[in-house]
């Protein structure tokens, strides 16, 4: 589940991505602190699921029990809404790489895309329906086809390695705008979150695994195999292509840069390994998406609808609203500029504060001492761990920019109506003092985002 759901439409996009951003230079700073930010994260995973065994639902449950109710639903909506957007990205980017073969795709925004889009989802959403073990199934086998491609395409390019091409790219290039280095890691971090989305695939289905162990060993295996290959898949371009060529490139943009180096079998090549890895990406995250909300339902921080599951173990009524939620946005790509990379930021910037919490409620635990009874010498280490992984994720909203923190907002605000029918359906008490001025925050921000979008100064 981790390397499935980490390996999907981000790593095909990276190239063209990195190139529009920065050279080798600024993309191996960008990379050390990607990796060691999301390295610190990945350990908080495991020392919540080991410390933590009775949280079994993952990046919600911790937020929930660091932070109180409403912060646990605000968690758990955006880790949900977040991956809905993420599954949109993914049809936008197979609709756009088959209009490099068929023009009516276009870049993946067309009437027609957005309808045979819509078919694929509900296709999806009925093979779901039939049972999580079968789709998981479906999911180991997808997840090896898919790194296959990714392997030659990394073999391919070590084999035509021009080091002098290399270094002429490595401060920048010609041909490219002038920035300064802090602004070129900046501009790679959020599409760096976004790769790395699915970190904590293995704590959301924690509760499947034999061992708690377990968890935490999968996601640090996970890992370290996705960053090696994130890495080699954006460095090795820059030894092949001038930077102001590869910024230039057509999405998926490492298909384009195959086929510039070994003409056009490789576009088709990566073209296919693309949409195997997608869709077995899309269906590992649609199981993750209903998960969430299930969870969230089942402790009553979710409408209780959400909770019922079909005959084959399903959660059905969590699932029709996840595919509703991606239909509704897939519809919207028609009016977007670069659906693709609007739907990677958005995805991106819903993901953070559901990993801010988690990073913070694994601070807020070692500085207690809370479970550290037993193994008490790791307390300083996972103290400095969290730390960073908190710093780290203040830093990435930072990087996204306002434009995102208010796009999730936008999200945030009308999303507070389920929590409103949960607690209505629970005769609890809305919100505590705190939670109030969260909630009007949220509130602020969605009128202030709507206004952006109505008036230009946001735009998609």
């Amino acid at each position: 589940m981790v390397v499935g759901s980490m390996v999907g439409a981000g790593i095909f996009s990276l190239p063209r991505t990195f190139g529009n951003a920065t050279g080798p230079f600024g993309a191996i700073i960008a990379w050390c602190i990607a990796a060691g930010g999301m390295y610190t994260l990945a350990r908080v995973f495991q020392a919540l699921a080991e410390r933590k065994p009775d949280l079994d639902a993952g990046v919600y449950a911790y937020a929930r029990a660091g932070f109180g109710d409403y912060p646990g639903f605000l968690s758990a909506f955006g880790y949900w809404i977040g991956s809905c957007i993420g599954n949109v990205s993914y049809w936008v980017l197979i609709k756009s790489t088959l209009g490099a073969f068929f023009p009516v795709f276009g870049e993946g925004n067309t009437v027609t895309a957005i309808v045979v889009a819509s078919i694929g989802i509900w296709l999806f959403h009925f093979t779901i329906l039939r049972g999580i073990k079968q789709a998981a199934f479906i999911n180991s086998i997808v997840t090896v086809a898919k790194i296959v491609p990714i392997l030659v395409f990394i073999v391919i390019l070590i084999g035509f390695f021009k080091a002098d091409l290399f270094r002429a790219n490595l401060w920048g290039g010609e041909g490219m705008p002038q920035t300064s280095l802090f602004e070129q890691v900046r501009a790679t971090m959020l599409v760096t979150v976004f790769v790395f989305l699915g970190i904590e695939g293995a704590s959301v289905y924690s509760r499947y695994a034999r061992t708690r162990s377990d968890v935490g060993r999968a996601t640090i295996f996970g890992f370290l195999t996705v960053t090696a290959l994130l890495v080699l898949v954006t460095l090795l371009p820059y030894a092949v292509l001038a930077r102001a060529d590869i910024a230039g490139l057509r999405q998926p943009s490492m298909a384009t840069v195959l086929e510039a180096v070994v003409g056009h079998w490789g576009a088709v090549f990566v073209s296919l390994g693309l949409i195997v890895s997608v869709l077995g990406a899309y269906l590992a995250w649609s199981l993750i998406c209903a998960e969430v909300l299930f969870t969230a339902a089942k402790t009553d921080d979710m409408p209780r609808i959400f909770a019922t599951e079909n005959g084959n173990k399903v959660p059905a009524a969590a699932l029709w609203l996840t595919n509703i939620v991606v239909q509704l946005f897939v519809i919207s790509t028609y009016w977007s500029r670069d659906a693709f990379s609007l739907m990677l930021s958005l995805t991106s910037a819903m993901s953070l504060i559901p990993f801010l919490l988690v990073a913070a409620y694994g601070f807020l635990l070692a500085r207690r001492g809370e479970t550290y009874e037993v193994r008490a010498e790791e307390r300083r280490r996972d103290l400095v761990l969290a730390g960073i992984a908190t710093i780290y994720t203040l830093f990435l909203i930072y990087a996204g920019g306002m434009k995102f923190v208010l796009l999730a907002a936008i999200l945030y605000g009308p999303g507070t109506i389920l929590y409103l029918w949960a607690r209505r359906e629970q005769g609890k008490k809305l919100f505590t003092p705190i939670e109030w001025a969260i909630f009007a925050a949220a509130v602020v921000g969605c009128v202030v985002g709507i206004h952006g979008l109505a008036t230009g100064y946001i735009t998609v």
